[in-house]
């Protein structure tokens, strides 16, 4: 049975972006902190942008109807733990308020160039608009949504990798779950509150496919962690990269 090209493309774009954020991290570890956020914004952006297409998401003894986004969302959650590991938790914040300060603008900056007057020979219009014209509410779920469980994340990572300073995988696993969760039901519950529609399969539909690709990349993470290296204590935690370059 041939794989779907869509697990390709999502294993080599994971491969890439995990090995170039570790190998900046551990070779300039100057330039860490800028590299991780800059992936975690692309990753947010991508996802914003993809998450007006629905797809049917198989899992075999079931499919769910959920955002394409749901195949991009979860790298989120695992660069806000990448941040998180190296640099601490107050670094990880600030990342958090970059990335959403560039939501902010992405959106202003689409709405700007949506009141321009398209030229004749655009023949898209119509579907342009219908991708790009988001309604408020959408918008403001999908903030409170990030906001809110960016900083769960953040919060949860954090106490793991105190409490279990070994256990690599669960604090991986644990946070990304948690945040991938309740972002499905926040973003769902404010976004189509007042549409008149069963809410609860929407729900289902990401929580389930989102969980799983959460799960699925924590081997990356796993690979992220070794190849920086054993941690010395507290490195990171003031916001500073290891002197050494590796955790």
């Amino acid at each position: 049975m041939p794989i779907p090209s869509v697990w390709i493309y999502w294993v080599i774009s994971l491969t890439i972006a995990t090995y170039a954020g570790a190998a900046v991290v551990r070779r300039f570890p100057g330039y860490g902190f800028a590299t991780l956020t800059g992936l975690y914004i692309i990753y947010l952006g991508a996802s914003q942008i993809i998450a007006a297409r629905l797809i049917e998401f198989d899992i075999g003894i079931a499919t769910f109807v959920a955002p394409a986004s749901v195949f991009i969302y979860p790298f989120v959650a695992q660069a806000i733990d990448m941040i998180n590991e190296v640099y601490g938790r107050a670094m990880t914040r600030v990342a958090i308020g970059i990335a959403l300060l560039s939501q902010i603008l992405l959106a202003v900056l689409i709405a700007m160039t949506n009141t321009l007057t398209p030229a004749p020979i655009f023949a898209f219009e119509t579907a342009w608009q219908s991708i790009f014209t988001q309604g408020l509410w959408i918008i403001l779920a999908s903030w409170v949504a990030f906001l809110v469980c960016q900083n769960l994340d953040c919060y949860v990572f954090d106490r793991l990798k105190r409490a279990y300073p070994d256990r690599i995988v669960l604090r991986s696993a644990v946070s990304d779950v948690a945040d991938l969760t309740l972002d499905s039901v926040i973003f769902v519950s404010i976004a189509f509150f007042s549409a008149g529609i069963p809410l609860l399969p929407l729900i289902i539909g990401q929580v389930v496919s989102k969980s799983i690709i959460g799960v699925l990349d924590t081997p990356w993470f796993v690979w992220y962690k070794r190849y920086l290296g054993a941690a010395g204590p507290g490195a990171g935690e003031d916001g500073r990269p290891p002197e050494t370059g590796v955790i």
